[in-house]
């Protein structure tokens, strides 16, 4: 881990901020882009602009030939069976969206259940209270414990004759907690329940064998493992994929279409509607093949570190209150100091340079849970150092001193 190499290939955390040096700790919400993906994006545009599958030209053959070596590479990258099983969407809520229209138009009837948790992201959340509405399906919710971990005996209990899936995050956006997913998948299988996983806050972070898992469906963003925005990825067993019928329709996902009806096309094509972001897809890509060139153990291992040397310098400072402190965290602390509200901390930190999330991350149930409104969250990648938590702590400081 060369940390002076690997900063110089984003050129972003060399600029200032209120004329501070930028300290960018949202990686959470975001991630910065290395200068290989983003030259990528700009040699696509200038040499292989071109429609995708559909063109006998020369540039439309390079760009779809470009396009499915990314979908391979994102099959290697997590391990999956086929290429086929991956579906390239527009993130980790479209794939989720995707999964839980597709799913419970045909396994489930009114009554069935799906399993959630009190840490879920809205994401994982809304779509299926959308299909509440619509199917008259019932969500049960996993419960948490003090230290923001999964009850699973909680979750034995919710499984019933009428659970269809449980789809669970793989890591908290909030409390960084690491789920226990294969005993989950253990359990549920057990009872011929698939899983989706929601890996938006853990691919990027350590290794994901999903054959290993043998999780059923396993969602994430581009964005977040320093690719461009606008891109993810659905992985989904192929029994299940070609049982379940297309999300949108248009083309590409077509076979036949007549005025009496329509035939759909083949895996993973039936759920690709419409012109992809192919630029965005060959650029995720990119991403991969540039982290797995510097090693998700590796990067494991020195973002556990930061976690540990963040985690002990906020720790000293009087009034702190760190949400999740689960034994096995990865990459986020969220915390509040005495009676200063969160918006107001992001926004004293954001004018010494430092850049962290505030409020309540998308997982208001959560907060509810908490009893709070929101948090301050510092989220870690592996171009992070420990100056930057240390302006980090001397920030949150300060702030406690012009509160008294």
């Amino acid at each position: 881990m060369n940390i002076e190499k690997i900063r110089a290939d984003f050129p972003i955390l060399s600029s200032f901020v209120y004329d501070k040096p930028l300290v960018y700790l949202d990686n959470g919400a975001t991630t910065q882009k290395p200068r290989c993906v983003v030259e990528e994006l700009e040699n696509i545009y200038y040499t292989t602009n071109a429609n995708v599958h559909r063109g006998v030209h020369y540039l439309s053959q390079r760009a779809t030939d470009l396009a499915e070596e990314a979908r391979v590479t994102v099959q290697h990258f997590i391990n999956a069976e086929h290429s086929r099983e991956i579906v390239f969407t527009k993130g980790t809520t479209e794939s989720i969206n995707l999964v839980a229209h597709s799913f419970c138009s045909q396994f489930c009837n009114k009554g069935d259940e799906i399993i959630i948790s009190e840490m879920e992201h809205h994401a994982n959340i809304v779509s299926w209270q959308l299909q509440e509405s619509i199917r008259g399906i019932t969500l049960k919710v996993i419960p948490i414990n003090d230290k923001g971990e999964l009850d699973l005996e909680e979750m034995k209990k919710l499984i019933s004759p009428k659970t269809r899936l449980i789809s669970i995050m793989h890591v908290s956006n909030v409390l960084g907690t690491i789920n226990p997913i294969e005993d989950i998948i253990e359990i549920a299988h057990r009872n011929d329940i698939p899983v989706l996983v929601d890996a938006a806050q853990s691919v990027q972070h350590m290794e994901i064998d999903v054959q290993k898992l043998d999780c059923d469906f396993l969602v994430f963003s581009g964005h977040k493992i320093y690719g461009p925005n606008g891109v993810g990825v659905l992985y989904g067993k192929e029994k299940w994929l070609n049982q379940m019928p297309p999300y949108q329709g248009g083309g590409e996902m077509i076979s036949q279409v007549s005025f009496k009806g329509t035939t759909f096309n083949e895996l993973p094509f039936k759920f690709e509607a419409g012109t992809p972001d192919y630029p965005g897809v060959i650029a995720l890509g990119t991403a991969i093949n540039y982290i797995k060139k510097i090693g998700l153990d590796s990067i494991k291992v020195y973002e556990d570190e930061l976690l540990q040397y963040c985690t002990d310098k906020l720790m000293q400072i009087e009034g702190i209150r760190i949400f999740g402190t689960s034994d096995k965290k990865s990459s986020v602390v969220s915390f509040l100091v005495g009676n200063i509200h969160h918006y107001d901390m992001g926004m004293l930190l954001d004018k010494m340079g430092i850049a962290v999330r505030t409020g309540h991350h998308c997982a208001q149930p959560l907060m509810d849970v908490l009893g709070i409104e929101g948090t301050v969250r510092a989220s870690i990648a592996f171009y992070n150092t420990k100056e930057d938590i240390d302006r980090l702590v001397d920030g949150v400081k300060r702030v406690v001193a012009m509160f008294g």
